[in-house]
């Protein structure tokens, strides 16, 4: 009796700490508190008691729209730009440790990225060259959010 109550916990151990990650999805595992791997599509089984899922991260597509954002042109004209961010994780490990609040940042670097892109341009500039300031926000917001596992893809 007393092996089957062993062999029945052992059983429920490992069915709990078998963990299937599916296809757009990546799991950031820790050991004892310290990075350990990043597990990719497939079955894959925890160390019960040392390791644990520190972060489940969508590898999708994702999608921000932002609030409007006032704006001054060059030519002293105030007005307001909103922006959609289109961005992917490439790098689970570095989203999960890189940043802490990353929509936040990406948030408030659009904000700068785009006051001062417009600030050096005039209100017509702006008007008809929206695939310049397209390009030139997302090459600066790429750039800065590499450090963070984050390709930006569209702006």
């Amino acid at each position: 009796m007393l092996i089957f109550g062993l062999l029945l916990i052992i059983i429920v151990l490992i069915c709990l700490n078998v963990r299937i990650v599916s296809q757009s999805q990546a799991y950031v595992i820790e050991r004892l508190g310290a990075f350990k791997a990043t597990w990719g599509v497939g079955i894959n089984v925890l160390i019960p008691f040392v390791d644990r899922i520190a972060k489940k991260v969508s590898l999708k597509e994702q999608i921000f729209d932002f609030p409007p954002q006032p704006v001054i042109t060059k030519d002293n004209v105030t007005m307001q730009i909103d922006t959609v961010v289109y961005f992917q994780i490439v790098d689970p490990k570095l989203y999960a440790y890189g940043i802490e609040y990353p929509t936040s940042a990406i948030e408030n670097l659009t904000a700068t990225t785009l006051r001062n892109i417009i600030g050096e341009m005039e209100l017509d500039a702006t008007l008809t060259s929206r695939d310049v300031i397209n390009t030139k926000m997302r090459a600066v917001l790429d750039e800065a959010t590499d450090p963070w596992g984050i390709k930006i893809n569209r702006v």
